[in-house]
């Protein structure tokens, strides 16, 4: 039998020490009790919204970093993808026929709001100040949720702790766990085009500017588990160029280059390596078919920092543009959230395409990384994007029961 401590106790100490966790494994087979018993805090089971498309199912864990090792495959041909949390693909389309085994294995970054509290009288907080969204979401929570979509034919998963080098992602909504279909994020897709020796924790925040990210702690939050070795991608700009912001407006001249170079020293800090990301350009096509420029101020910025102090950096505005501009005005809306009314957010298949381009980048900029990418090479000007088929979500992160 596996004991689980009630979520006070275990974030007690996980904010005290590394936890000692003995691998679990679940029988996931569709007869199994485990499988079909409801999920209760502090132990397993699964989560509502079960259906012919695939199930969702939790294990309630402390924080920290997990190898995820899944058999596949049975008495019937299946065809496999897995997602985790708040939708971050991790395995796709992964097909057995029938009588086949195989095994996969993944990483998965599980956290909650928890911070260590400072001392009396200093500044700071004892959790990120999430909002009621973030707290229906399968990320700020104490468990791990893995989501099984198409024809999934699953026997086990096998979960035990691991340390690994980590790539901390902070930015705003293009860049997060989109916590509903059918918008969809870069970082959300990253996981399934990297081996399963580091792991991606995505701390970014829709809405989230450079000095906001600091104002709700989620930057503590993401210090706080940095160590050396890690990676910091840091993309910010859609919110940050909003002067009818004024609590959050930087100026791209003078107060972007010095909030950027702020988180690039706190990463060095730690020994960690920052990387720059350009944000991806919005879908505003001229009478030429070209894209016009929204973010070419910050986006200059990014790039003179990235050249002034030495760090890798990922043009993901310049690949946007090219892929939207390949795909067309007619084509370029479909990869886009909302039906394409949406000039910013992607869904599914944009998303894959955009993290496509960061994958190719980190192949090409980011030496220390690029041993990690499986995906394989990308043009954005040539997205094809008729080879792109993301399974759908099971259900919308924000119909989460209350209180799950």
């Amino acid at each position: 039998m596996v004991f689980f401590m009630p979520i006070s106790a275990a974030v007690a100490l996980m904010l005290t020490t590394t936890p000692t966790i003995t691998p679990q494994r679940f029988d996931l087979r569709p007869e199994s009790i485990e499988r079909r018993q409801p999920y209760e805090t502090g132990g397993h089971g699964a989560e509502p919204g079960d259906s012919a498309r695939g199930f969702l199912f939790s294990v309630a864990l402390p924080e920290g970093d997990y190898r995820v090792t899944l058999t596949l495959g049975g008495n019937q041909a299946g065809d496999t993808t897995v997602k985790a949390e708040a939708r971050r693909l991790m395995l796709s389309h992964v097909v057995t026929r029938k009588g086949q085994i195989v095994e996969r294995s993944f990483l998965v970054n599980v956290r909650t709001p928890a911070l260590t509290p400072p001392p009396a009288n200093a500044p700071g907080g004892s959790a990120v100040r999430i909002d009621a969204r973030d707290a229906r979401e399968y990320t700020w929570d104490e468990k791990l949720t893995l989501e099984f979509l198409g024809r999934p034919v699953v026997q086990s998963v096998r979960i035990e702790p691991v340390r690994v080098p980590t790539i901390f992602l902070a930015g705003d909504s293009t860049v997060t766990d989109q916590y509903a279909e059918p918008a969809a994020s870069w970082g959300q897709m990253l996981p399934a085009m990297l081996d399963d020796k580091v792991v991606v924790a995505n701390h970014a925040k829709s809405g989230a500017t450079l000095k906001s990210f600091l104002t709700d702690l989620r930057f503590d939050k993401l210090l706080a588990g940095m160590k050396a070795g890690d990676w910091l991608f840091i993309q910010f700009g859609h919110n940050d160029q909003k002067s009818e912001w004024p609590q959050t407006y930087a100026d791209a001249a003078v107060t972007y280059p010095a909030w950027l170079r702020a988180y690039i020293a706190e990463a060095r800090r730690r020994g960690a390596q920052p990387v720059l990301v350009t944000s991806p350009e919005r879908r505003n096509f001229d009478e030429a078919g070209r894209i016009k420029d929204t973010l070419g101020a910050y986006a200059a910025a990014v790039r003179q920092v990235a050249a002034e102090d030495h760090v890798p950096l990922i043009d993901l505005n310049a690949d946007s543009r090219a892929i939207y501009e390949a795909l067309g005005p007619d084509v370029a809306p479909t990869i886009f959230n909302d039906g394409g009314r949406d000039r910013t957010h992607h869904d599914n298949e944009g998303a894959w395409l955009l993290a496509r381009a960061v994958a190719e980048r980190i192949r090409t900029q980011v030496p220390t990384l690029a041993g990690h990418v499986t995906a394989p090479a990308f043009t954005p000007g040539r997205p094809q994007l008729e080879t792109v088929s993301i399974v759908p979500s099971l259900i919308r992160s924000d119909q989460r029961p209350a209180g799950n």
